[in-house]
C-alpha cells in the first residue's frame, strides 16, 4: 500500500553477498512508487529507523511489496523477517564527521586502527544516529560500530573527506549473538526448517493457540562436524531475540551426585524465567547415550533427568530445546519421538552451489584480485563443509599476508593503513591453500588426488576414451545426462595382467574428474572383530556418499570379494564382506554421486554377483602394450630426463616386447641410477654432465629380462 513517497513492504532475507553492505533491495514497480532511482537512499521504519541504499531485487527473489534487508538493518529497524517496514525516501546530506563507538566484542583492536583505514572501509554508506554499522576487515573477520554522533542531518552519508572518530568507549551489544540468517551460506532448506519449528512458536504463539496445537519442544540438528550445526543454533536466537543458553554437553557431568541432575535443572528453569528463550545443547550424545549401552549410574541419571525436563516443557511454555550431534545413533532412543525432539534436520554437505554461497561470505572483506573465480573454487572443492571453506579462506588470507611481511615495521604500533590496502588474495593463493586443507567430509579416509593425468599414460586410448565418458561426463554435465534419463555406471572394474596401468588410470581419472578420491586396499578392510569387517566397508560407502561427487578405488579388490569368500575356511566373514558390498552397490538405498572404481588381475576369483549390471557395469580388460603403445610408454618415461644422442625410442620399443607398462618405467629408472653411478665413478663434474645412453638403457633392459626370467615370468607369458 503506498501512501505518497511512502510504502508499507514486508521484509525479505538478504543475499548472502549484501550483508553489512547497508543496501536494500526491492521490486522496481515499488522503486518507481517511491521516486526513486538505483542508488537513493531510503529510510526504513519499524519500531526504530535505519537508512539504506536500494538497489533493485535479485530476479529469482524478486517480488512485489517486499524488501530484502540483512540482519544488522533489521536490528536498527527493529523488525524480524515477514514483518512489515515503512519505507520512504530520504534526502541525505554529506556527512561532515561521524563518532563511532566500537561494539564490544566485534573486534577488540579495531580502536587501535588508522581512523582514515576505517572511513575508506565505511565509504559511501548511510548512518543514522543509532544505527550499527559493519566494517569488513580482512578476510571474514569484521568489526562493529555503533553510531554515537553524524553531522550534519539526520541522514548522512560517508564520503572520503568525512572526518571519522573512533571512540575508545564500547557500546554493549543489544544481543547476545550478531549472527543473522546472511551469515549462513548453503543451508536455505535447513533453515526454514528451522523458522518453522522456532521462530515461528516464539514469536507468534497465538498461531498455535488458534489451532488448538502446541508448539514443538526441541529440534535435533545431525551432520558431519563443520557443517553448521551451531551457527543455525545461534541464528534462530538472534533472530527471534530470545534468551540463548548454549550448553556443552560434557560440562553437564559432575563427580558429586546429584550434581549433574542439579545443573541441568538450573538451566531449565533459568530458560523459563527469561522465555522465550531457546537451550542449545551442543554434542548431545556426550550426556544421553544409551542407556542400555553405557554401564554408569550417573550417565543413566542423567538421561532420565532430561527427558523428565523435555517432557515437562507444557509448563514451561516459550522454551525451545535444540540439540546438536554428529553422531545421531548414539542418541537414546527415547528422545527421538514427537513430544521431546518433534523434528531431526539433518545438516548435510554443502553441495556446489552452498560452497558458493559460503564463499561469497567468508570473502566479504577479502580484496580479491581480477582472476579470482569463486564458482571454480566451489566446483573443486567437493567434500569441503562450511568450517573447511572458512579455513580456505584463511590460509589463502595468510599466503597473501606473507607478501608484505619483509616491509613491515615491527616497531610500529600498527600496520599502516596504505599497507593494508596494498594487499590482495588472488587465485594462485587459494590454489595454494586447498593443499594445506583436507576435507572434513573424509578426513580419516582422505587420499589426496593424485597428480596424473590421461596424457601421462601410454596407449589404451579407447579404454580412456570410454572411462572419461563413463565417469568425468555424469560429474561435468548432470543436467545432460538428467535430460536423456540416461543413468550413470555405478561400477567400473579394469581388470589385466600386473604392471598394465589399471591403477594409473584410477589414478588419472580422480585427477580428471576433480572428485573426492578414497583408495581402499582390499585386505585392509578385515578384522578379527567379528561385525567391524561389514563396518568399514558401511564407513568407505557413508563418507562416500557425504562427500559425493566421489570416487571409491578398490585395489586388489579379488582379495575382497573372491568366491573363496564362501567357503568355510575363514569364519564366514569373507561371505559377509561380500554381501554387505553387495548391498551398498545396489541396495535398497540408492547410491548417488559415488562412482566405484576396481582393479584386479584374477577376474576369475570375483564372485558373480558382483559382475552384472547395476553394480560393475563397465568391465575393461587391458592387454600388454603392443609396439606403438610401448614407443608411447618410453616417450613418457623418457621426458624431461637428460637423454643422449642417438637413444630412439621405437628401437627401444622393438627389443622389449611382451613388457607391460611397469617394466618399462623399471627399465628408464635402472638406466638413470646406472647413469648416475657412471658419472661419478668418472669423476664427477658438472651436474649437467649427467646424461642417460643406450648402453644404460640396454643393460637395464637386460636387467628387466634376467628379473622376469628368474621369477618365471617371461615376457611371452604376460
Amino acid at each position: 500500500m503506498g501512501e505518497g513517497n511512502q510504502l508499507l513492504m514486508k521484509v525479505r532475507e538478504a543475499g548472502a553477498g549484501d550483508a553489512g553492505r547497508g543496501v536494500a533491495r526491492i521490486h522496481p514497480e515499488d522503486m518507481a512508487a517511491l521516486g526513486a532511482s538505483v542508488g537513493d537512499i531510503v529510510v526504513i521504519s519499524g519500531s526504530k529507523s535505519a537508512a539504506a541504499k536500494i538497489l533493485p531485487g535479485h530476479k529469482e527473489y524478486r517480488s512485489k511489496s517486499a524488501v530484502q534487508i540483512d540482519g544488522i538493518i533489521r536490528e536498527n529497524a527493529g523488525v524480524g523477517l515477514d514483518d512489515r517496514v515503512s519505507v520512504k525516501k530520504a534526502v541525505p546530506s554529506r556527512a561532515r564527521s561521524v563518532v563511532l563507538a566500537p561494539v564490544a566484542d566485534s573486534a577488540d583492536t579495531c580502536i587501535d586502527w588508522d581512523p582514515a583505514y576505517i572511513a575508506r572501509l565505511l565509504e559511501g554508506l548511510a548512518v543514522m544516529q543509532g544505527n550499527t554499522v559493519r566494517a569488513a576487515l580482512f578476510g571474514s573477520k569484521c568489526a562493529e560500530f555503533k553510531v554515537v554522533g553524524a553531522s550534519p542531518g539526520d541522514v548522512s552519508i560517508i564520503c572520503p573527506d568525512t572526518a571519522i572518530i573512533v571512540e575508545s568507549r564500547r557500546e554493549e551489544r543489544a544481543a547476545k549473538y550478531r549472527i543473522s540468517y546472511e551469515d549462513i551460506g548453503g543451508l536455505h532448506v535447513e533453515i526454514q526448517k528451522i523458522r518453522e519449528m522456532i521462530e515461528l512458536p516464539l514469536r507468534y504463539p497465538e498461531i498455535f493457540e488458534r489451532l488448538g496445537i502446541a508448539p514443538p519442544n526441541g529440534v535435533l540438528l545431525h551432520g558431519p562436524p563443520g557443517t553448521g550445526k551451531t551457527l543455525i543454533a545461534r541464528a534462530a536466537a538472534a533472530e527471534t531475540r530470545a534468551y540463548f543458553i548454549a550448553v556443552n554437553g560434557p560440562e553437564i557431568m559432575n563427580k558429586f551426585y546429584g550434581e549433574s541432575e542439579a545443573q541441568l535443572r538450573s538451566i531449565f528453569e533459568e530458560a523459563a524465567e527469561r522465555a522465550p528463550s531457546i537451550i542449545f545443547i551442543d554434542e548431545i550424545d556426550a550426556i544421553a547415550p544409551k542407556r542400555t549401552e553405557v554401564s554408569g549410574e550417573v550417565e543413566k541419571r542423567v538421561v532420565g533427568q532430561l527427558l523428565a525436563l523435555m517432557d515437562g516443557m507444557e509448563k514451561r511454555r516459550h522454551v525451545v530445546v535444540i540439540g546438536a550431534t554428529n553422531i545421531p545413533e548414539y542418541l537414546d532412543p527415547a528422545f527421538r519421538r514427537p513430544g521431546r525432539f518433534d523434528r531431526e534436520i539433518s545438516v548435510s554437505v554443502p553441495d556446489k552451489q552452498g560452497r558458493r554461497e559460503i564463499l561469497d561470505i567468508y570473502t566479504r572483506g577479502m580484496p580479491l584480485s581480477a582472476d579470482i573465480d569463486l564458482t571454480e573454487i566451489a566446483g573443486i572443492t567437493h567434500g569441503f563443509v562450511g568450517a573447511d571453506l572458512e579455513a580456505l579462506c584463511r590460509e589463502a588470507g595468510m599466503l597473501a599476508m606473507r607478501k608484505i611481511l619483509p616491509g613491515m615495521d615491527f616497531h610500529r604500533d600498527c600496520v599502516p593503513y596504505e599497507t593494508l590496502l596494498s594487499l590482495e588474495v588472488n587465485m594462485d593463493h587459494f590454489m595454494r591453500a586447498m593443499g594445506e586443507i583436507e576435507p572434513s567430509a573424509i578426513r580419516e579416509v582422505f587420499v589426496e588426488i593424485p597428480n596424473v593425468m590421461w596424457q601421462d599414460i601410454g596407449g589404451l586410448e579407447d579404454i580412456k576414451d570410454a572411462i572419461k565418458k563413463s565417469i568425468e561426463w555424469p560429474l561435468k554435465y548432470p543436467d545432460l545426462f538428467r535430460h536423456v534419463k540416461a543413468g550413470y555406471s555405478k561400477g567400473i572394474l579394469l581388470t589385466g595382467p600386473p604392471g598394465t596401468g589399471k591403477t594409473l588410470i584410477a589414478k588419472a581419472a580422480a585427477s580428471a574428474s576433480n572428485a573426492n578420491f578414497i583408495s581402499v586396499k582390499g585386505p585392509a578392510l578385515f578384522s578379527k572383530w567379528v561385525g567391524e569387517s561389514e563396518k568399514r566397508v558401511r564407513e568407505v560407502f557413508r563418507k562416500a556418499k557425504q562427500a559425493a561427487p566421489c570416487i571409491i578405488f578398490f585395489d586388489e579388490i579379488d582379495a575382497l570379494s573372491c568366491q573363496e569368500g564362501y567357503g568355510g575356511n575363514d569364519s564366514g566373514v569373507g561371505r559377509r564382506v561380500i554381501s554387505q558390498l553387495l548391498a551398498e552397490m545396489d541396495g535398497v538405498e540408492e547410491l548417488k554421486g559415488v562412482i566405484v572404481l576396481a582393479a584386479t588381475n584374477r577376474i576369475d576369483l570375483i564372485d558373480a554377483a558382483l559382475l552384472r549390471q547395476g553394480r560393475f557395469d563397465e568391465i575393461f580388460e587391458i592387454f600388454p602394450p603392443d609396439y606403438e603403445q610401448r614407443c608411447k610408454i618410453f616417450d613418457i618415461h623418457l621426458r624431461g630426463r637428460p637423454i643422449a644422442g642417438g637413444v630412439c625410442t621405437r628401437e627401444l620399443a622393438f627389443r622389449t616386447e611382451g613388457l607391460v607398462g611397469a617394466d618399462i618405467s623399471g627399465i628408464c629408472k635402472k638406466a638413470a641410477v646406472r647413469a648416475i653411478d657412471r658419472f661419478l665413478k668418472a669423476g664427477g663434474g658438472a651436474t649437467e654432465d649427467v646424461v642417460i645412453n643406450n648402453d644404460d638403457l640396454s643393460w637395464a633392459i637386460e636387467q628387466i629380462a634376467a628379473f622376469k626370467k628368474t621369477a618365471h615370468l617371461k615376457p611371452d607369458s604376460q
